[in-house]
């Protein structure tokens, strides 16, 4: 492992705080080409994937149907990007997976995450609320990266988890034409 692995939150947001929203829809996320440029050369540094079962199940699209990556050029970027990572999937669930260099972890813990992370030849990013409410309650997560969508959903899947503080550090903003902010804070350790 390289010292320098980070374990990062990556999400998109409403300004209200939400994934998605009280039915499970995100369509409102979805980011123009522009967006996905930026998200995907954000992602050069990562090397490993960690989800939950919910979250897999959504993005490994980006290997069983060719269909997403001929939706433009940066979708093919990005599908390339995503096969050629790690992914590790944490649940108890699941008996298989249906995507290459994946593996299946049974159980959510501190010692699994740091595992992951001996084995990571770059960065890692936490993707879905619930695994990072995890990470986050665990003290793990050294980054988060949000995608801030202009929209208000008014209740969902919080972003964050609510029973936990974490001081952060603003080290980026980015501004896109169709009103997306991406902002990027360190966690701030004592």
């Amino acid at each position: 492992m390289s010292s320098s692995s980070r374990i990062i939150y990556s999400v998109a947001s409403s300004l209200d705080g939400y994934n998605t929203d009280a039915a499970g829809d995100y369509s409102w996320a979805f980011p123009d080409e522009p967006v996905v440029a930026s998200l995907i050369a954000d992602a050069r540094s990562v090397s490993t994937y960690l989800y939950g079962r919910r979250m897999y199940e959504t993005m490994a699209g980006w290997e069983t149907d060719p269909s997403w990556a001929e939706g433009s050029p940066e979708s093919a970027n990005f599908a390339e990007l995503w096969k050629a990572a790690d992914k590790v999937v944490f649940s108890t669930t699941l008996t298989e997976v249906s995507t290459s260099r994946t593996r299946l972890e049974p159980e959510f813990t501190a010692e699994a995450l740091e595992r992951a992370r001996s084995s990571a030849s770059g960065d890692l990013t936490v993707e879905g609320p619930t695994l990072a409410g995890e990470a986050f309650r665990l003290g793990l997560i050294d980054v988060a990266e949000l995608l801030l969508c202009p929209v208000i959903i008014g209740g969902g899947l919080r972003v964050f988890p609510d029973d936990v503080r974490v001081d952060l550090r603003l080290v980026r903003e980015k501004r896109f034409d169709n009103g997306m902010v991406q902002v990027t804070y360190d966690v701030v350790r004592d």
